[in-house]
């Protein structure tokens, strides 16, 4: 019962000063105090009661003494009262606790607020290339136009025949194996069947090995299907590839599966047959599924060739997601898809539940779907931007150049995709919090970008630069980011 009265006191006093998990333990790693996000789940789950150095450190952190944190009446600031009787109050899912999306987090909330002041924002935190000026290519939009008065009903739940036949051969193309029209399954996005894939595949305490940076939907779906992310690390000092040693002492019994970004979103790496094989022999070896995050497949500079993983695995259950926001400039259309392949039979079980799901939500988008064909067929006009003289190769080339010849800021250059993840020399400006940093040159030269910490980065050191605006809206970001960190010291 005492465990259970402090859950309540502790969550109540966490809302009232606006705080999260993440809050508290990255406050406790500053003054080296052990504290992890099972334990804090543990705390308001009222599983667990803390030791005394941990609770001295939330209460100071609350603003409230150890004896006030095990009161067992919550403080008015969390009670909403209506002519003085108290009034039932709603909150969020626990399970919300540690999922994290800075990609719309609170610095673009202080954006928004910041704009409806009539302030205007120059947005480099999210991979919508429309705002930019990309264009959808003429005969997508023409194809959609005619289809419209013949999609106005339900699809099958996995998508249209056309649609999916035209996935099917993309995905041999690739030489991905095993794969029928069965196998193929479209989604409103790629996020919708990422997270229709971790329901459909977690248990409580089930971990699944997440790359370090991430594209952070992935940790929240991992997080929301009640699984354990476990992050290993992309080492930088290897053009961003993944650190195989690293995988190799993460992996437990309780783990299902590793998750790989290719080309990876934010650092712009590109993995080599090598790399892959790595990841396949790990997988292989301790039997994991493998889910991989292709929508950038397309978008490749400098002649390499994307591979995907699954062409390298057979024997293995992998799921591959790729879709035509990105290649297409169609972020809005929300159309992708996934690919089962490879051995089907060890995951008959796990297909029953994505069905299961799949018919739940009854299809995806029946419109964007009818594109499909048209956009895999034909030419590609996503290659013209890629190559030399291409608009997203040139910016590429100049952001690349631009952040190196900022002082304090050293950056890995990107194989693909449209991000560049620079580093910062924290002891140059005294950075210990990267949240503080975007939000202070937010502030200073209302230039928006994502810390490193919003794609689960552990170090203060890093952030996510967008390089899809045109030239001249580049060159000035990076001639302010410049300007900017000639004189930035973090108090």
């Amino acid at each position: 019962m005492r465990r259970f009265i402090f859950s309540l006191q502790l969550e109540a006093l966490m809302r009232s000063k606006g705080l999260k998990q993440a809050d508290l333990i990255r406050a406790a790693e500053k003054k080296g105090i052990k504290l992890g996000k099972s334990q804090m789940s543990q705390y308001l789950a009222g599983k667990t009661m803390p030791r005394d150095n941990i609770l001295e450190f939330l209460a100071e952190e609350l603003g409230v003494t150890k004896k006030e944190l095990l009161l067992m009446k919550a403080p008015e600031s969390a009670v909403i009262k209506n002519g003085g009787t108290e009034m039932r109050t709603f909150k969020k899912s626990t399970k919300l606790d540690n999922v994290l999306y800075d990609v719309r987090g609170p610095v673009v909330e202080e954006a928004a607020r910041m704009e409806a002041a009539g302030m205007n924002i120059l947005k480099l935190n999210i991979g919508n290339p429309a705002p930019f000026g990309f264009r959808t290519p003429d005969e997508v939009v023409y194809d959609m136009s005619r289809q419209l008065t013949d999609c106005e009903g339900y699809s099958d739940s996995k998508g249209l025949f056309a649609a999916r036949k035209a996935i099917m051969q993309y995905a041999q193309n690739k030489n991905i194996p095993n794969v029928t029209i069965d196998d193929i399954y479209t989604g409103n996005g790629v996020s919708e069947l990422i997270q229709m894939c971790m329901s459909a595949l977690l248990d409580s305490g089930e971990e699944v090995l997440v790359p370090s940076p991430d594209y952070p939907l992935w940790t929240a779906c991992v997080t929301l299907a009640g699984g354990t992310p476990v992050h290993y690390v992309c080492d930088e000092e290897s053009d961003w590839y993944p650190d195989m040693e690293d995988i190799r002492r993460k992996i437990t019994p309780n783990t299902k599966a590793i998750v790989i970004i290719n080309p990876n979103n934010p650092t712009g790496a590109l993995y080599p047959k090598e790399v892959l094989q790595q990841i396949v022999d790990v997988a292989r070896e301790h039997q994991l599924m493998i889910f991989s995050d292709e929508i950038y497949d397309r978008l490749v500079f400098d002649g390499e060739e994307h591979v995907s993983i699954a062409s390298m695995a057979p024997d293995l259950f992998c799921v591959t997601y790729s879709g035509l926001s990105k290649s297409h400039m169609i972020a809005g259309y929300r159309i992708g898809w996934m690919v089962i392949s490879g051995n089907k039979r060890i995951g008959k079980d796990y297909i029953e539940g994505l069905n299961m799901l799949s018919n739940m939500r009854l299809c995806s988008n029946v419109p964007a779907q009818s594109i499909v064909q048209t956009a895999l067929g034909g030419h590609q006009s996503v290659k013209d931007y890629v190559v030399p003289g291409g608009r997203i190769y040139e910016q590429r080339e100049y952001v690349y150049k631009a952040l190196n010849d900022i002082p304090g800021v050293s950056v890995v250059k990107p194989k693909a995709a449209f991000y560049i993840f620079p580093k910062l020399d924290i002891k140059k400006f005294n950075i210990t919090n990267d949240e503080k940093f975007v939000l202070d040159l937010l502030k200073e030269k209302k230039i928006l970008m994502i810390h490193g910490g919003g794609f689960n980065w552990s170090k203060p050191d890093h952030f996510r630069v967008v390089y899809l605006p045109q030239m001249p809206v580049l060159q000035k970001s990076m001639e302010e980011l410049k300007d900017f960190l000639s004189y930035y010291q973090q108090e």
